[in-house]
C-alpha cells in the first residue's frame, strides 16, 4: 500500500545534502527537461493529472496554461510553504529530508511557465526548515543547479526563500502574494474569470510544496508512470498524515484511492490504548468532521471525500477516540480560527469570535437552547459573504460538529435540550 515517489529518499542518511541527493537521483530530470519545450513540459504535467496538494486539488497543468505568452512583465513561480493548517505537517517532511527534490521541482516548473525567479514563502515558525532549505539553495547555486546556467543548460533561474510572519491567512495564495509584496497579508478579491495570480504585476503561478515536488518524477518517468498510481480522477500519490489518538502517527505516501479505514487500522496501528474510534478529520482542521460509522467505504481521494460530505484537503488526518468530548474539540479549533482571522471581512472577524464566546459559555454550563440556534445563525452569516474561503470553512466546521454530535451539545445545557 505504501509507495515511494516523493518520499523515496526520506529514510536515507544525510538525504538533505547535495552529494547524497545527487547520488540518489536528484536533478536527474534536467537532461530530459531541457530537451523538451516549455509547452511540452506543461502538456506532460497536464496529461499526468497532477492535482494541487495544498487543499484545493485543482489540476496543475490547467493552472500553468493560464500563464500568458509574451507578457511585458516577468513571470514568477511562488511556492506555498506556509503550512499552518492544524493537523498538516507533510510539506515540512520534504523540506527537511529532501529539499533538493523541491528545488529540482522548482526548476522543472519554472522552465514550463518561462519564469526566471521563484520564491518559496515559508511559514514563519518553520525556523529549522527555512535554514535547511536555504542551505540546499546555497548548495545548488555553488554546484550550478541554480543561477546563470542551470545544470549547464541555457536557462537562468534564481530562487529566494522568504519567511512569513506567522499568519495562518497567508496560506491563502492571494494573501501570500500580498505579504510577499511587503503589504499586509489580506486576501484579494477574486477575478470574474480564470486567470493567473499576479506578483508585482507579473503573471504568477502559486503551487504547494508537495505539488512541485511531484513534477520531477513525471518529467523523468513520463505521465503514464504517475497515472499508474491512484484513481482515474485522482491519479498519483499523496503524503498522508495521521496525528491524534493513533498508535503510529506520522507521514505515509499512499496512492489516491486507498481505503481510509485500512489506513487507520493497518498502517496507523489503530486507535491508541485499544479504544474505539469516534471521529476523523480527514484533511486538516478545516474539513468536515466524520463520525466513525461514516468511514467504512471512504477512500482517500478527492471524489470519495466529496461524496461523503467532507474534503481531502491536505491529507492531514486527525484521529479522535471515544473519550473525546466534541464540544471541547470544536472550542479548541474555534480559538485558533478566532485568533487567525485576518479581520478584513466583518462577518469573519466578528462571527468567529462570536461563536468562540458562545462555545465558552456552553462549556461553562451557562448555555441555553437558544445558543445552538445562534451558532447556526452565525454560520449562515459566515458562509459566502467574505472575500476568501476562511469564513465558509469555519461555518462548515461548526455545522458538522453541531449536527453530527448534537447530543453532546445538548448535555451542556443542564436540563434544557438544544
Amino acid at each position: 500500500m505504501i509507495v515511494k515517489i516523493i518520499s523515496k529518499n526520506f529514510d536515507i542518511e544525510d538525504s538533505h545534502k547535495l552529494e547524497v541527493a545527487v547520488k540518489h537521483g536528484r536533478y536527474s530530470s534536467l537532461k530530459k527537461l531541457f530537451s523538451m519545450s516549455p509547452d511540452e513540459v506543461t502538456e506532460e504535467v497536464t496529461k499526468s493529472g497532477l492535482r494541487g496538494k495544498g487543499g484545493g486539488g485543482a489540476p496543475t497543468g490547467d493552472k500553468w496554461k493560464l500563464m500568458p505568452k509574451n507578457h511585458p512583465k516577468p513571470a514568477y513561480l511562488v511556492i506555498n510553504a506556509d503550512e499552518s493548517e492544524p493537523g498538516t505537517f507533510k510539506d515540512r517532511q520534504i523540506m527537511e529530508f529532501d529539499p533538493h527534490l523541491l528545488i529540482e521541482g522548482i526548476i522543472n516548473s519554472s522552465y514550463a511557465i518561462d519564469a526566471h525567479h521563484a520564491y518559496i514563502y515559508i511559514r514563519g515558525e518553520y525556523v529549522f526548515w527555512a535554514k535547511r532549505v536555504n542551505e540546499a539553495i546555497e548548495e545548488a547555486y555553488k554546484a550550478g543547479y541554480l543561477g546563470e546556467k542551470v545544470g549547464g543548460f541555457d536557462y537562468k533561474l534564481d530562487v529566494t526563500l522568504h519567511r512569513g510572519g506567522g499568519a495562518y491567512i497567508c496560506g491563502e495564495k492571494s494573501a501570500l502574494l500580498e505579504s510577499l509584496e511587503g503589504k499586509r497579508g489580506h486576501p484579494r478579491l477574486k477575478p470574474q474569470q480564470k486567470e493567473p495570480e499576479w506578483f508585482f504585476g507579473g503573471p504568477t503561478v502559486v503551487n504547494n510544496v508537495e505539488t512541485i515536488a511531484s513534477v520531477p518524477f513525471i518529467i523523468s518517468e513520463g505521465f503514464e508512470a504517475y497515472r499508474a498510481y491512484g484513481t482515474e480522477c485522482s491519479p498519483g500519490t499523496m503524503l498522508f498524515g495521521m496525528s491524534g489518538h493513533i498508535n503510529n502517527p506520522g507521514i505515509y505516501e499512499l496512492p489516491f484511492g486507498t481505503s481510509m479505514k485500512q489506513f487507520i487500522e493497518q498502517i496507523g496501528g489503530g486507535v491508541k490504548g485499544g479504544k474505539k474510534l469516534k471521529a476523523v478529520i480527514p484533511g486538516g482542521s478545516s474539513c468536515h468532521v466524520l463520525r466513525a460509522d461514516e468511514i467504512d467505504d471512504i477512500t482517500l481521494d478527492y471524489e470519495s471525500l466529496k461524496q461523503h460530505g467532507s474534503s481531502l484537503g491536505t491529507g492531514g488526518m486527525i484521529i479522535m477516540d471515544e473519550d473525546t468530548f466534541m464540544p471541547e474539540a470544536m472550542k479548541n479549533l474555534f480559538e485558533f480560527y478566532h485568533h487567525e482571522s485576518c479581520g478584513q471581512c466583518t462577518p469573519c472577524r466578528e462571527g468567529c469570535g462570536w461563536v468562540d464566546k458562545i462555545l465558552e459559555k456552553l462549556l461553562k454550563g451557562e448555555g441555553t437552547p437558544k445558543d445552538y440556534e445562534t451558532i447556526l445563525s452565525a454560520c449562515e452569516m459566515l458562509n459566502g459573504k467574505t472575500i476568501c474561503v476562511f469564513a465558509p470553512s469555519v461555518a462548515f466546521i461548526a455545522d458538522s460538529y453541531l449536527t453530527k454530535f448534537k447530543e453532546e451539545f445538548d448535555s451542556l445545557c443542564k436540563n434544557n435540550v438544544l
